[in-house]
């Protein structure tokens, strides 16, 4: 009986804990490089949306000159929204300011 459970013993294969480790190891640096990956297609969204924004205070702007009585510039991001050119003030309006010169200045990285 001692032979037949030695003999079964023998038989038997599986994996050392080197190989696990090197496995585990290996998963580690993909889930590191997938980490980093997404985080550079997060970035990319964010300049997106930011020249988006950058762009649509700009029509509102040349809109609420064109409609005006007397030809003025809005002074600010809020008075476009006042006047009902813009529906609410851009997520990144912080970074956006307008002025009576009719420019549209943005702080945020746009690609």
């Amino acid at each position: 009986m001692l032979n037949r459970i030695r003999e079964t013993r023998k038989n038997e294969s599986g994996f050392t804990l080197i190989e696990l480790l090197i496995v585990i190891v290996i998963l580690g640096v993909l889930a590191g490089i997938v980490v980093f990956a997404v985080g550079a297609f997060n970035n990319d969204g964010k300049a997106a949306a930011c020249k988006s924004d950058v762009k649509n205070v700009e029509i509102a702007q040349e809109a609420f000159y064109a409609k005006g009585d007397p030809h003025v510039y809005a002074g600010s991001v809020g008075a476009l929204v006042t006047a009902n050119y813009l529906k609410e003030a851009p997520a990144t309006s912080e970074g956006i300011s307008t002025d009576t010169t009719g420019a549209v200045a943005h702080t945020c990285a746009v690609a």
